[in-house]
């Protein structure tokens, strides 16, 4: 009778008995549980919100000249100028008297929108090419991953100057001082990797049991794409794009400083006012004048990428169902 009861407990205690929780919810308690990664997440939603809210957070207006207050250092700092340090400018002044501070601020918006909208674009672009070409197979196939190797092949910064430059007087090169060129040059070749994934996770999964029975109920090509082996594919993807979304922005900080990225604005209304790269195109220049010029944003762009990696690698780890159940 005793072993009896022994038995009942342990079997009462077994995890069959309680509710079975989904990949998503077994997913995000792998992340939280990555201290890199949570502390990434935390990184990338300040900038967010300071991106957003610039206008509330800059504690001067970015585009204020102030007369007589070029390259102030900040409080905090001792330049090789005898000039007096002012409270009010935290991290110094620029060589016209603008604060440094709020134009790294509003730089961040640059950097944020860059990072994302393009990574949107390149997700879909690739979603669907390596979609058809993976499920349709055949003649398409090889068209559509010939187009990829060629360009793969191309030099991708190469491309990016070649783009900013000869289109940068253009009616599309003025659009938001040039951020829908940006965003067109950024997104035409960086599909590719996305494309290649894609490919590789439909030709693994349109095999399966699941795809098979979707064909038996009569289920349309469309259908079990996008219902079917597209969710079964979001792991992947997502990771893709947390790993994406940082080379967008080194590479228009690189842009930037190589003086064919956004257009500086001297417009109030404008919402995109400089950027990362600009900020340091200037600051290389004043280096021993105004050394957080050039230290500031930089420092953002290695912070932010950083948040980036961490998280994509948080993320991998989430979403790797060999991870599951283990603790």
């Amino acid at each position: 009778m005793a072993v009896q009861t022994a038995q009942d407990n342990k079997i009462a205690n077994l995890d069959v008995f309680r509710p079975s929780r989904s990949l998503g919810a077994e997913a995000w308690d792998r992340l939280i549980r990555n201290k890199a990664a949570v502390a990434g997440l935390v990184i990338i939603s300040l900038f967010a919100l300071m991106a957003i809210f610039a206008s509330v957070v800059a504690p001067e207006n970015p585009l204020q000249i102030n007369a007589g207050k070029r390259f102030i250092p900040p409080p905090f700092f001792k330049g090789s100028t005898n000039i007096q340090s002012e409270s009010r400018f935290l991290l110094g002044t620029d060589g016209l008297g603008r604060d440094v501070l709020s134009r790294v601020i509003y730089g961040s918006r640059v950097s944020m929108v860059v990072g994302f909208f393009p990574t949107f674009i390149i997700l879909l672009l690739g979603t669907f090419i390596g979609m058809i070409a993976g499920y349709i197979g055949g003649r398409w196939d090889n068209v559509l991953m010939r187009l990829t190797d060629v360009i793969y092949a191309f030099p991708d910064l190469l491309f990016f100057i070649i783009v900013m430059v000869a289109l940068r007087e253009s009616f599309i090169g003025q659009l938001m001082n040039g951020l829908i060129l940006l965003f067109a040059a950024l997104a035409i070749v960086n599909w590719v990797g996305v494309a290649r994934l894609i490919r590789g996770q439909v030709l693994s999964l349109k095999q399966k049991e699941f795809v098979e029975a979707a064909h038996c109920i009569g289920a349309t090509d469309f259908r079990i794409m996008f219902r079917h082996i597209l969710p079964n594919s979001l792991g992947p993807l997502i990771v893709s794009a947390a790993f994406t979304i940082p080379g967008l922005i080194i590479t228009e900080a690189i842009l930037g400083y190589l003086g064919v990225g956004l257009r500086p604005s001297t417009n109030p209304e404008d919402i995109f006012i400089t950027s990362w790269g600009s900020l340091m195109l200037d600051g290389q220049s004043s280096i021993n004048a105004q050394p957080f010029l050039l230290l500031a944003p930089a420092a953002c762009v290695a912070l932010i990428v950083l948040a980036f990696t961490f998280l994509g690698d948080g993320l991998r780890d989430a979403l790797d169902p060999r991870m599951r159940g283990t603790q």
